[in-house]
C-alpha cells in the first residue's frame, strides 16, 4: 500500500458532485490512506448526481474542530452547491489556508477552485477548473489552462468528472511525495 501512514481530509458539504468525492475516497483507501470526511455540519451530507440529490456520506468531523496538522493532504470535491456553501464558512477557508501555509498537497476539482479563490491561495498559480468559473479563477490572479489535470507545487486541479482518472493519479502521486516547501504561502 503506497499511502500507508497517510491521513487525508476530504472537505465537503451538501451538494458535492457524487463521483468527485466517492471515487477519490475509494482510490485513497485502496492505496492504504486513512480518509476523513470533514464538513460544516454533523451527520451526513448529500451528493448531487445529474439533476438530483443522490447518495449521502457520513461526516467524520466538523471543520471547526479539525486541524490541518492532523493530515497529510486535502481533497476538495466540486459540484456547484458544495463549494458555494463552503466558501462562505470562515472555518472551512482557514482549514484550506493552513494546508497551503504548511506546503501540504491539495487537490481541487470542478467548481472547487472557488474555495481556493475565497481562501486567497490561488494567485500566481497555474490551475484548471470547470469552464464556467474560468473568469473567476483568472480574476483571482491565477493562470487558467484547459487541461485534464494541472499540478503546481503540490496543488492538483482538474476540470470535471471526466478528468477523474488523471486527477486521482496525480493526487496520489502528490500525496506520496508529501510537503512542497516551495508551495508554502504566507497567509
Amino acid at each position: 500500500m503506497k499511502l500507508e501512514n497517510k491521513r487525508v481530509a476530504i472537505l465537503a458539504t451538501d451538494g458535492f458532485e457524487k463521483s468527485e468525492l466517492f471515487e477519490p475516497l475509494k482510490a485513497l483507501k485502496n492505496e492504504g490512506a486513512r480518509v476523513d470526511v470533514i464538513s460544516v455540519k454533523n451527520g451526513s451530507i448529500k451528493s448531487w448526481k445529474g439533476e438530483n440529490w443522490d447518495e449521502p456520506i457520513e461526516v467524520d468531523y466538523l471543520v471547526s474542530n479539525s486541524n490541518e496538522s492532523d493530515y497529510n493532504a486535502l481533497v476538495l470535491p466540486g459540484g456547484v452547491a458544495n463549494p458555494d456553501l463552503l466558501r462562505t464558512n470562515e472555518d472551512a477557508l482557514q482549514f484550506i489556508r493552513q494546508f497551503f501555509i504548511s506546503g501540504k498537497p491539495v487537490a481541487a476539482i470542478c467548481h472547487a477552485p472557488w474555495l481556493l479563490i475565497s481562501a486567497e491561495v490561488i494567485k500566481n498559480r497555474k490551475v484548471t477548473s470547470y469552464h464556467s468559473i474560468k473568469d473567476d479563477v483568472i480574476n483571482a490572479g491565477a493562470n487558467w489552462v484547459d487541461q485534464e489535470v494541472v499540478v503546481d507545487q503540490g496543488l492538483v486541479t482538474s476540470r470535471n468528472p471526466d478528468d477523474l482518472p488523471a486527477f486521482i493519479n496525480k493526487m496520489i502521486e502528490e500525496i506520496r511525495e508529501g510537503k512542497h516547501e516551495d508551495q508554502v504561502v504566507n497567509a
